[in-house]
């Protein structure tokens, strides 16, 4: 077990998502931005010019490193080949934090392009523990997991998933990224109430906290259903809900998402900004 307060460098400031249209107008005026997110497989490469504007970004800004392949939750074991990528990413980069997603996306040799949920049975939480211990290991760093956005719930589970990662951080001693959007995607599809899950949730263990935008739609009932997209600017329940989360926990590293559709770097940066001001709300 690694202690999960080694983890996280990362300033309680906003940050967003790293796209390389965005690399001059960052350099020239990052505006509230603090620190910035890259996906890991995108950077596991040994040159080029996205590796030379990484390493000139990870100059001015602490980089917090976002997995999205290793398929924690998957009954396979984690692919070696991975985790070396991995490792020498973070040996030469020594990014301000590492995170990985609570979900699969493997099956035997096959490799699935989405993260999907896992039932929360004691069975499942003794083999993303192990898969964890193992990563933690592989990387020489503690990490942190992040709660998924659901569009279903399994009958079999037998933990809420507060409780299921609570337990996971106590075990392996990491950390939780707390995606705030995932939570209203998932209490809205499966009908609980966000400020409750957020009460339940192991605050104190949070390293990095996660907004980006949904997508609306309606389910074969005519039910709202919540697509969690990253393709629009966050919604105004989710700030909402934001605040309400930082009113409990503290100033936290905050993230702006925004994966598809990109928009240009004012628009980026003012989605940071309404975080920076809600932020300066919160007594430190």
């Amino acid at each position: 077990m690694l202690d999960q307060t080694q983890q996280n460098t990362l300033p309680p400031a906003p940050g967003v998502g790293y796209k390389p249209q965005h690399y001059a107008a960052i350099l020239s005026d990052p505006g509230p931005v603090g620190w910035l997110e890259i996906h890991a497989e995108n950077y596991m490469g040994d040159g080029g010019r996205p590796i030379a504007q990484l390493r000139h970004l990870s100059e001015r800004f602490p980089i917090s490193v976002h997995g999205v392949g290793l398929s924690i939750g998957g009954e396979g074991r984690l692919d070696p080949d991975h985790l070396a990528r991995l490792r020498h990413l973070c040996d030469w980069l020594q990014p301000a934090s590492f995170s990985e997603h609570l979900a699969w996306s493997t099956h035997d040799s096959a490799f699935l392009n989405d993260l999907l949920p896992l039932p929360y049975t004691s069975e499942t939480l003794l083999r993303v523990a192990d898969h964890i211990d193992q990563l933690q290991q592989a990387l020489a760093r503690p990490m942190l997991l992040e709660n998924p956005s659901s569009y279903l719930a399994f009958a079999e589970s037998t933990w809420s998933e507060p409780e299921f990662l609570a337990e996971i951080a106590h075990r392996t001693g990491c950390g939780l990224l707390l995606d705030v959007n995932n939570v209203f995607v998932s209490a809205t599809n499966l009908g609980f109430s966000p400020q409750g899950y957020i009460d339940a949730f192991p605050l104190d263990r949070v390293g990095e906290i996660h907004l980006a935008g949904h997508d609306t739609d309606h389910d074969d009932h005519g039910a709202p259903l919540l697509i969690d997209s990253h393709g629009r600017e966050v919604a105004d329940p989710v700030w909402t809900l934001f605040d309400y989360t930082l009113a409990r926990s503290g100033p936290r590293p905050a993230l702006i998402e925004w994966d598809n559709d990109v928009p240009d770097w004012p628009t980026l940066a003012a989605e940071a900004a309404r975080a920076a001001h809600a932020l300066a709300l919160v007594p430190a």
